[in-house]
């Protein structure tokens, strides 16, 4: 290398002006540049407006999808100022949108909480948009500017008189930036529109998708707050207590409202969030509120003798002091968080003056005292409230002392096989695993039957591809108590398989194989396969899917062949397959139209060609933009109560295709 290169000097420092920092690193702010990244920049604009319903100025807000991907989103705010700031000398609107760290956030005087309080999030959407205008009504005039990736393209200038207040701000996203889409997911940004029409009892959010031909409009608006939240996710399935409990409380400028609620299910949901900012990651204020859940329902057990009894059979409530002291070996088990929290569903929502968020993205709270807080007030609450409530008490604690009982075992055989030197679950035997063990390169096929298996093991590539055949149908988890799930016979081989465990075992570093493809026939029994495997996933593996690693195969419905002109092809609908007998023109009447009603019906070579080889085949990747939603459509669809599901298939018949 010359010594000219070699240099290193003062000239070698760069310095990043304005907003240039996002754009070089735009993942220190919104997290990533893929589409999660792109909907947070809706997510920062929207929750200024929030701020401003929080501090009692905004009462409506409305988002709208356009088209040429150009998001709007409006309030009825204060309206951002537009005066001159006394130190920067430039219009406040200005410095807002174009300068990192500055905002009304950090003055307690202008809002008491908020969910923006790094002063980065507008200026970031401006930062990261191929442009971006702002239109501010305020003190009877309408402000407006506009930018260009950032950079004013003029000062901010007034445009007319109005007797409206608030701000818009209307933008297009760089594709510079977000290479991967610039395309807003309607069901994605409704999550979070609904969360915080949730959080924020009496604000009415409107979201319209103006990029159909007919806009698209839902109006968002719940008086009954969290504690409608809560009904609305445990919709469709049977309740304790009839009504969620609601706690409430204010300690050292901390406010804490809880809604809690146990279904008849055996998941844990437990949505939280700090100044209406969904922590995915939990934090303090949620550990405060599981420890206090756990010690509270121990403290009750205690008391009961009868389920107290039931969890320690050796213990002897009579037995005298010699006894007691011979029996100091017998461990008496309580219950865990995770037995407590069985079929529990809770929304949390805390609302803190100086938040301590572990990163720009708000995932994770820190602040330590806000986990005295809410242990306290939840205790004291809960305890009163279980009292008052003993016959609902009881039902709670027997399902979690049942739930103790079922880990207490699955713990036990665990110890036993690995006193016996044997792992937990052998590979099954009708597994045709592949060679190579890099999860990352590897697949598996879920293929029903073992005659599709039969062509499946024919035609994959050993190295890389496993095929796991299942016979029958599988067993309805939506339906069943989990013990049950481990040993049966149906699911056992595809836990085995996936080497991850399950339910509160799960691991998705022991993960053998990153697809995991479920290959059924283009039938209502193939289709009812698949959903029954879906459902088992979506309850006991949910990870899979958050990560990407499901998907359903797509084989052809139709083969398509005139041999005198070598012309064949694979089709997968009526409409493919018209389009292709009509490149044959005047002989298509002389084509060989096969309509495949199974795989088993395929020879391995085009099962191969079609569905297996990576360089052809089609798949859908299973994915879930609605967690709520979807948990409700998987409880009204595989569950036990018939109304929901007669209502839900009334409402879509117009939607079902039959193959008949």
């Amino acid at each position: 290398m010359s010594e000219e290169k070699n240099q290193y000097g003062a000239g070698s420092i760069q310095v990043l002006k304005d907003l240039e920092p996002v754009r070089k690193r735009p993942g220190m702010y919104i997290g990533s540049t893929g589409p999660d990244g792109l909907h947070h920049l809706v997510y920062e604009v929207v929750d200024n407006s929030i701020d401003e319903a929080m501090a009692g100025y905004c009462k409506n807000i409305t988002v709208a999808l356009e088209k040429d991907d150009i998001c709007r989103v409006e309030d009825d705010g204060r309206g951002i100022p537009v005066d001159i700031h006394p130190t920067e000398k430039v219009s406040a609107l200005e410095l807002v949108l174009t300068r990192l760290h500055a905002g009304g956030k950090f003055d307690k005087s202008n809002y008491k909480v908020s969910g923006g309080l790094h002063g980065v999030g507008v200026s970031c959407v401006n930062a990261l948009s191929v442009w971006l205008e702002a239109f501010v009504n305020k003190d009877g005039k309408r402000y407006t500017q506009k930018y260009a990736r950032g950079v004013p393209k003029g000062k901010v200038e007034c445009i007319g008189e109005t007797n409206l207040h608030g701000t818009t701000i209307r933008w297009k996203s760089d594709s510079e930036i977000f290479k991967e889409t610039i395309t807003y997911n309607f069901d994605v940004l409704l999550t979070r529109l609904r969360e915080l029409a949730f959080l924020n009892p009496g604000i009415q959010i409107t979201f319209r998708d103006e990029r159909l031909e007919t806009p698209k409009e839902i109006v968002l608006k719940f008086e009954g707050g969290i504690n409608e939240y809560t009904k609305f996710l445990n919709e469709g399935k049977k309740v304790v207590p009839e009504e969620p409990l609601f706690i409430s409380g204010e300690q050292n400028d901390v406010i804490v409202e809880l809604s809690m609620q146990f279904n008849d299910g055996y998941d844990e949901r437990i949505f939280s969030y700090v100044n209406d900012i969904n922590t995915r990651q939990g934090g303090t204020h949620l550990d405060g509120y599981k420890n206090a859940l756990t010690f509270v329902m121990n403290k009750f057990l205690e008391q009961n003798e009868k389920l107290f009894k039931k969890l320690n059979p050796k213990w002897n409530p009579k037995a005298t002091k010699e006894q007691k002291d011979k029996g100091k070996e017998i461990k008496i088990e309580k219950l865990s968080g995770e037995d407590v929290r069985t079929g529990l569903t809770a929304v949390l929502s805390v609302k803190v003056s100086e938040p301590e968020f572990v990163g720009q993205t708000k995932d994770r709270l820190g602040n330590t005292e806000v986990r005295t807080i809410v242990d306290a007030l939840v205790k004291e609450k809960l305890i009163i409230w279980l009292e008052q409530n003993p016959q609902i008490c009881n039902q709670i604690l027997e399902k979690a002392v049942n739930e103790a009982l079922g880990r207490i075992k699955a713990r036990k055989a665990i110890e036993t096989n690995r006193k016996t030197g044997m792992d937990s679950f052998g590979l099954p035997g009708k597994l045709a695993d592949c060679s190579s063990n890099k999860p990352e390169e590897c697949e598996v096929y879920i293929v029903e039957g073992d005659s599709a298996g039969g062509s499946a093991k024919q035609g994959r590539n050993p190295k890389t591809q496993a095929i796991l055949p299942l016979w029958g149908k599988m067993l309805n988890v939506e339906k069943v108590d989990p013990s049950k799930v481990m040993n049966n016979e149906k699911l056992q081989p595809v836990i085995a398989s996936l080497g991850t465990g399950i339910g509160k075992n799960f691991n998705i570093e022991k993960l053998r194989y990153h697809k995991i493809i479920i290959m059924a026939d283009a039938d209502v029994d193939g289709a009812h396969i698949s959903t029954l495997l879906m459902t088992f996933f979506f309850r006991f593996m949910p990870e899979l899917i958050e990560k990407g690693y499901v998907y359903i195969a797509m084989p052809p419905l139709y083969r398509v062949e005139y041999k005198k002109q070598k012309f064949r092809k694979f089709v997968f609908s009526d409409e493919e397959r018209d389009r292709a007998l009509e490149e044959l023109g005047e002989n298509r009447d002389k084509a060989e139209v096969q309509r495949y009603k199974g795989l088993g019906e395929m020879e391995w070579e085009e099962l191969k060609e079609t569905t297996m080889a990576p360089e052809n085949r089609k798949m859908k990747q299973v994915k879930i933009t609605d967690a709520a939603k979807a948990d409700q459509i998987f409880s009204i669809l595989m569950g036990d109560d018939v109304d929901p599901r007669r209502k839900f298939i009334e409402e879509n018949a117009e939607y079902a295709t039959l193959d008949v």
